[in-house]
């Protein structure tokens, strides 16, 4: 896939002629995505964010850290984070932003180290793509983590979108189709997950975890914390 996003990123942090994010989908006009949104400080971010900062404990994993706004944060509160992303561009990026630990990897392939907390901010479970690939990230998500260890990510409940319409058949509706666009490049169409409490809980629980909401927005957004079920009992 082409790094449109990892250009972006990139052109906008160097200030060489950013152009528009838009992100291209199946089911209305495209979306202009803010690139300042990857630029975050601590004072900037939502309330739901700031709580699963706070709710990290130990040696932290930020898996697709973007321009790496969370891991430094982190970093600056004296954790030991280590900031994935696949994007090689979004990784020179935080090495320049002075992230100690960048990682340039798919997440389905790093086996290299284990960590208390694994991190997925910005609806960064979403990388998943559908139930299935979700289903083998909590499986891999096991070898990561060290004895007592925790996932911590937000999603949200996109039903709304279907309010005046149906669902497509034979797929989860949380299971959208998405394209990046920036300047005169295009990714190709790519699933993302937004899965619902519900589902979550039930597809954690056959994975053998078990799930806590820690906040709640009130209406669409949650964030969870999933927990192995054999060091629960």
């Amino acid at each position: 896939m082409i790094d449109v996003l990892g250009y972006a990123i990139s052109d906008y942090y160097r200030n060489t002629s950013p152009g528009k994010l838009f992100i291209n989908n199946k089911y209305g006009a495209k979306e202009k995505m803010p690139l300042v949104i990857y630029f975050r400080n601590m004072r900037n971010m939502p309330e739901m964010e700031i709580i699963a900062m706070r709710k990290c404990r130990g040696k932290v994993l930020d898996i697709g850290a973007g321009a790496g706004s969370h891991a430094l944060v982190l970093q600056q509160k004296g954790f030991d984070v280590t900031a994935l992303e696949i994007s090689k561009k979004a990784c020179e990026v935080m090495k320049d932003r002075g992230i100690l630990k960048v990682v340039h990897k798919d997440i389905y392939l790093y086996k290299k180290e284990q960590f208390d907390t694994l991190l997925l901010l910005m609806n960064g479970i979403g990388f998943t793509g559908t139930i299935q690939r979700l289903r083998e990230f909590l499986q891999h998500a096991k070898s990561l983590l060290k004895p007592g260890g925790q996932l911590l990510f937000d999603s949200s409940d996109i039903a709304y979108l279907y309010k005046n319409r149906q669902p497509p058949p034979d797929v989860y509706y949380g299971e959208v189709v998405y394209q990046y666009e920036y300047k005169d490049q295009k990714t190709a169409w790519f699933k993302w997950l937004y899965i619902d409490r519900k589902t979550l809980r039930k597809v954690a629980e056959e994975e053998g975890w078990k799930t806590k909401v820690l906040f709640d927005d009130g209406s669409d957004q949650y964030l969870a914390r999933l927990r192995l079920k054999a060091e629960q009992s």
